[in-house]
C-alpha cells in the first residue's frame, strides 16, 4: 500500500532580494543573483516554489587577516597583501559569483582608515571586478555611521548588499543605502523578536521590507549552531505563515564563525575545511540564503551540495 505524505502548504513567501546592478539598470556588474523568494520550508520542493538556489560570496578583506589559520590564508598566499589582487583572484580562478568585502582597515584598532579612503577603495574594487558585490563595516557603530553613508555613495547605482545595521545605528544607514539603490542587512542577535523589531524599524525610514537581509548571527559547528538553527527556523515558520516583517533573506557568515572554531585552527590538516563545510550545510537546511565563506575548497564542496541538493 503506497504512502501518501502530508504536505503543508503556506500562505506566506519570502522576498525576493537582488543584489548588483547590470548595465541596463544604471550599474556596472556582468550579472545579478537572486536570494530568497521561498514559498516552502527549506528543501521541501514539493510543498511550494523555491526559485533561487542558495549562494555563496567570497569573503575578502580591504587589509591582510593577521589572525587567519596556515591552513586558510595558505589558499590565497601573497594575493592577501593586495585587496585588488585578492578580489581577481577569486572571481577569476575560483570563478567567484560574488564578493563580500570586509572593512576591516577602517576599524578604531585595525589601521583606523577614514571614510573617503574606503569609499576610494569601493570605487577602485567595482573597476576591478564586475561581480555583485556585499559590504561589510568594521563592527563599531560609531565608525559604521560614518564608514558605510560614504561606500554607500561610492557604489551609487550597483545595487550592492550594505552592513549590518543594528539597532543602535540603523537610522543613518537606512537613508543612505535607501537614496543610493542598495538593499541592506539588518543583524539581530539570535533574537527573532529583535530580528522583526529591526525590520519594522528601518521599513518606517522607508527602505523597503524587499530589500532587508537579516543577519541572524549564527554560531558554528559545535559553537551554539543548534540554537541559530532553532531561530531561523522559528523565523521561517512565522514568515511562511503570513508575516511579512520576517520574511526576508537570510545572509550567514559561516567563515568569520567556523574558523574560529579552536577544531578549525588544527595544523596541517583539512579539518578546518570541513567545518566550514558542515556548518554551511547544516545553515543552508534551515534556510541560508545567502553564504559568505572563506575557504575555496570548502566553497567548492558547498556549491556542489547545493547542486545536488536543487537537482
Amino acid at each position: 500500500m503506497a504512502v501518501q505524505l502530508m504536505q503543508e502548504m503556506w500562505q506566506g513567501e519570502i522576498s525576493t532580494v537582488t543584489i548588483g546592478a547590470v548595465k541596463e539598470e544604471g550599474g556596472s556588474r556582468a550579472y545579478s543573483i537572486k536570494i530568497g523568494g521561498e514559498q516552502s520550508l527549506p528543501c521541501l520542493f514539493k510543498e511550494g516554489a523555491i526559485p533561487n538556489k542558495p549562494e555563496i560570496a567570497f569573503e575578502i578583506w580591504d587589509i591582510a587577516p593577521n589572525d587567519w589559520p596556515s591552513e586558510l590564508s595558505k589558499e590565497y598566499g601573497h594575493a592577501l597583501n593586495d585587496p585588488f589582487l585578492w578580489a581577481e583572484k577569486c572571481v577569476k580562478e575560483y570563478k567567484a559569483r560574488s564578493l563580500c568585502v570586509r572593512l576591516q582597515g577602517a576599524h578604531p584598532d585595525s589601521g583606523d582608515k577614514g571614510p573617503g579612503e574606503e569609499a576610494a577603495f569601493i570605487r577602485q574594487l567595482l573597476d576591478k571586478v564586475n561581480v555583485p558585490l556585499i559590504i561589510l563595516g568594521t563592527g563599531d557603530d560609531t565608525k559604521d555611521n560614518l564608514l558605510l553613508p560614504a561606500c554607500s555613495e561610492a557604489a551609487k547605482g550597483e545595487r550592492c548588499l550594505i552592513g549590518s545595521a543594528v539597532q543602535d545605528n540603523y537610522k543613518t544607514i537606512a537613508v543612505s543605502l535607501l537614496a543610493d539603490g542598495h538593499n541592506i542587512i539588518a543583524e539581530s542577535p539570535i533574537d527573532i523578536n529583535i530580528a522583526k523589531q529591526l525590520n519594522i524599524l528601518i521599513s518606517d525610514m522607508g527602505l523597503p521590507l524587499e530589500r532587508i537581509v537579516i543577519n541572524p548571527t549564527i554560531g558554528a559547528l559545535g559553537y551554539g549552531l543548534e540554537y541559530a538553527y532553532s531561530i531561523m527556523e522559528r523565523a521561517r515558520l512565522a514568515a511562511l505563515s503570513g508575516d511579512k516583517t520576517v520574511a526576508s533573506p537570510f545572509v550567514c557568515f559561516v567563515g568569520q564563525e567556523a574558523w574560529r572554531a579552536k577544531e578549525a585552527k588544527v595544523e596541517d590538516s583539512r579539518q578546518g575545511v570541513m567545518w566550514e563545510v558542515l556548518t554551511a550545510t547544516a545553515l543552508i537546511q534551515a534556510g541560508a540564503d545567502l553564504l559568505v565563506m572563506r575557504h575555496p575548497l570548502a566553497i567548492e564542496k558547498v556549491n556542489k551540495y547545493i547542486d545536488k541538493l536543487c537537482s
